[in-house]
């Protein structure tokens, strides 16, 4: 059962975001970086107040994803990224993104903290972050 509200056309642009954010991660850091986008629209909490649907999450300004401005974001959603979309859609979560609200790539290590967030792990080149769980309790 979906976690969030979408349509066809969404879990495409989810899809889309996915592949273009992470792609050289492979599936799982796909399923990553589409475990950060659920949460930021569960959420509803710091940066992500009033975010309630994959395009409000995707096109946030400013805190949205680089992958938007790129041409790579805007080619058509592949049937494998979709079925990703899908199980994040549907609530399957990855750590060290299951409660994640950022990730980033760092050139080095990952910093304990970003912007006073805690530090949940590395996968690959990613680093993500969580909030308190006082601050965001719908991501957890």
């Amino acid at each position: 059962m979906a976690v969030i509200k979408t349509n066809s056309e969404n879990t495409k642009m989810l899809a889309r975001l996915m592949r273009a954010e992470a792609e050289g991660e492979g599936e799982l850091g796909m399923l990553m970086v589409g475990n950060v986008g659920v949460n930021r629209i569960r959420g509803n909490c710091l940066d992500f107040r009033n975010i309630r649907s994959i395009p409000d999450m995707v096109f946030q300004s400013p805190g949205g994803f680089e992958a938007t401005t790129k041409g790579y974001f805007y080619q058509s959603a592949r049937d494998k990224d979709i079925r990703l979309a899908e199980r994040v859609i549907n609530g399957e979560r990855q750590r060290p993104a299951s409660n994640a609200l950022w990730f980033f790539r760092p050139a080095g290590s990952c910093p304990d903290t970003w912007y006073d967030q805690y530090n949940s792990g590395r996968y690959k080149a990613h680093c993500f972050f969580i909030p308190a769980e006082s601050d965001c309790p719908a991501v957890y």
